[in-house]
This record gives structure tokens, sequence and C-alpha cells, in this order.
């Protein structure tokens, strides 16, 4: 993967069914409904990659060092390059997902 950035938003967007899909993920209210969207959405290899990726966003975050990202979730380390290219230059769904989960900050 070299030099090679991801997809832009506007790639995206004309994939058919997508607006569906996050409808559908939009209109679920509970953690314990998204969980069961997705088991039945996808299959375990498929869940378990998506979870793979979110664990490497976080770590990324954290400023984990590559190397020990690979060994801790465990993935490769060309999928946490990857993960890190969607996370610097992508269409900023990771960053919002990662700001809303954190509390929000005391500002002085």
């Amino acid at each position: 993967m070299t030099g090679v950035l991801p997809e832009t938003a506007r790639d995206v967007e004309p994939l058919p069914g997508l607006d569906a899909l996050a409808a559908a993920l939009g209109a679920l209210r509970s953690d314990d409904e998204i969980k069961r969207f997705l088991r039945d959405l996808c299959t375990l290899p498929e869940l378990e990659a998506l979870t793979h990726r979110w664990q490497t966003v976080q770590l990324l975050d954290e400023g984990v060092p590559y190397l020990e990202i690979a060994e801790r979730v465990p993935t490769s380390t060309a999928t946490v390059t990857r993960v890190a290219q969607w996370l610097k230059h992508g269409t900023g769904g990771y960053r919002v997902a990662l700001d809303r989960q954190q509390p929000k900050r005391k500002r002085a």
C-alpha cells in the first residue's frame, strides 16, 4: 500500500444500499440492539474483522506504536497502516465515533 490513500466520501456515497444500511443502524436504540443487528448482518469472521479494526483505531488514537497494536489486537501491520490512513485521511467517521465515546473534557 505504498502511497495509496483511502477513497473519499464521494467515492463511497454511490454505493447502492448504503443509505438504507445507515438508516437501519440509526434506527437502533440500544447497544444490545446494535450488537444483535451486527451479529445477524455479519458472519463471525466479518464481525471479528470489524471489531479488530475498531480496536486498532482506538489504540492508534492513544498513540500506541503500530507493531504493538498488531500484537495486541491481533492483526497485521498492513491492516494497522490501512486503518491509520483512514483515521488520518478518511471521511472523519472514526474521529466522530472516538470523540463521542470520550468523556467530555472540562475547559478551564
